[in-house]
């Protein structure tokens, strides 16, 4: 997996750099159009944000992006390498949120990941995982496609698999460290 889950949302975001391809899992959920709307500029109209892989217990591969509020998303203004055209970023349950991330290459295949906050401003990434959940989750949520083992259409779908994915240690992952402009 990419840049260590800060959000599974952000999966193809992931596969752009050697820092994010650090979250990315086969097991990853995808929806074909956003499932979430209620997007805000949660980190102001201007973020930095720091990325880190995450593996046997060390950061390895940062990277720093910034990203940039467009009225309905972040976007990265001229990120070369990666197919993450943006994400959104919203509250879940606790401690947690879940990343909705974008392709360049259209909206077809929206991945989502889960946002762990350990402290201001830092977050513990993981993709929502179809395989963090049980067979019978998987067998009432799931759609295959030739595109997608797990595609999701309804929002009680993608928290089904956010609950399986928050309850789950991971071994690998993101961190992501937010800094926000004054």
């Amino acid at each position: 997996m990419r840049f260590s889950e800060l959000a599974k949302a952000l999966r193809r975001f992931l596969r752009a750099s050697p820092a994010l391809a650090a979250v990315m899992l086969a097991g990853c959920i995808q929806s074909a159009a956003p499932i979430l709307s209620d997007a805000k500029p949660v980190f102001g109209e201007s973020v930095r944000v720091h990325l880190y892989s995450l593996s046997d217990g060390n950061a390895h591969r940062p990277e720093v992006v910034t990203f940039r509020w467009n009225g309905s998303r972040y976007v990265i203004p001229r990120w070369r390498l990666s197919d993450l055209a943006g994400f959104t970023w919203h509250d879940f349950e606790g401690n947690d949120a879940i990343v909705q991330s974008f392709s360049s290459k259209g909206e077809h295949a929206i991945e989502y990941a889960l946002a762990r906050k350990l402290a201001d401003g830092t977050y513990l990434i993981n993709a929502i995982d179809e395989n963090d959940a049980d067979e019978a989750t998987r067998a009432t949520n799931c759609t295959k496609t030739q595109f997608s083992a797990c595609r999701i259409e309804k929002p009680d779908q993608l928290f089904a698999f956010a609950r399986a994915t928050a309850g789950k240690t991971h071994q690998r992952g993101g961190l992501a460290v937010v800094v926000t402009r004054r």
